[in-house]
């Protein structure tokens, strides 16, 4: 997913305004999609994108690594809690958004402050000579299962569609799914928040729709995996 940056708005104004907060206050309770897709285009999306763009500079963010990336999963977090900002507890949308995005980028650095020092600490054990007492695993041999369990996967979800009326909600969430696996290898983003997000964009569906099929076809995977890992699976 791309995040494309906005046309830059007038000097006069704000990227996070009161009609910013009120576009995702309707965001939140209209039901008509058209609407939505208007009110995400023009207000919702710019003002994120700058919102992520503003923290990054002010505190300093930009020496972290693969940023482009970082921001885009910001950008998914963010408007994967919209619903969550309750106008009647007193804050502005500006405020809320703003502490999440410092937060979550805080927390980020923390994780990558932590990465660093666990690699200086194994290159310590590689400088001790203690290599040979370590089990190296061979990256071919991973990618190659890897390989093979997706495309046992695949095989089996299209098992599970005939399972289903091709006018179902159950049918075309597996339909997004498949969409999914066969461009994966363009999906930087894969977390639970933005598979709910690529699929409800798919679909058409709302997550309230979507997460009790997810839950019935969660348990089809297991079973499957299972199978998998005890060899009852070939591909």
């Amino acid at each position: 997913m791309t995040i494309t940056k906005p046309s830059k708005q007038k000097k006069d104004s704000q990227y996070f305004s009161s009609e910013t907060q009120l576009a995702i206050m309707r965001y939140n309770i209209i039901e008509d999609r058209e609407d939505k897709s208007r009110l995400y285009v023009e207000h919702i999306q710019p003002a994120f994108v700058e919102l992520i763009d503003k923290i990054v500079y002010t505190y300093k963010f930009h020496q972290l690594n693969n940023l482009p990336s970082l921001k885009e999963d910001c950008f998914i977090y963010l408007i994967s809690i919209l619903s969550k900002f309750d106008p009647s507890k007193g804050s502005k949308a500006f405020s809320y958004f703003t502490v999440i995005t410092k937060n979550w980028f805080t927390y980020k650095a923390k994780l990558e402050t932590k990465r660093k020092m666990e690699e200086v600490e194994i290159s310590q054990v590689y400088e001790k000579d203690h290599i040979h007492n370590i089990m190296v695993d061979n990256p071919y041999e991973q990618d190659l299962e890897k390989e093979q369990f997706v495309t046992a996967l695949i095989k089996i979800i299209n098992e599970w569609e005939k399972e289903f009326s091709p006018d179902s909600e159950s049918y075309n969430i597996i339909q997004a799914i498949k969409i999914l696996f066969s461009n994966i290898e363009d999906i930087d983003i894969f977390n639970r928040k933005a598979i709910y997000i690529y699929l409800r964009e798919i679909t058409g569906l709302d997550t309230k729709q979507i997460s009790p099929i997810l839950k019935s076809l969660r348990k089809k995977y297991f079973d499957f995996k299972n199978k998998w890992d005890s060899g009852k699976i070939n591909e």
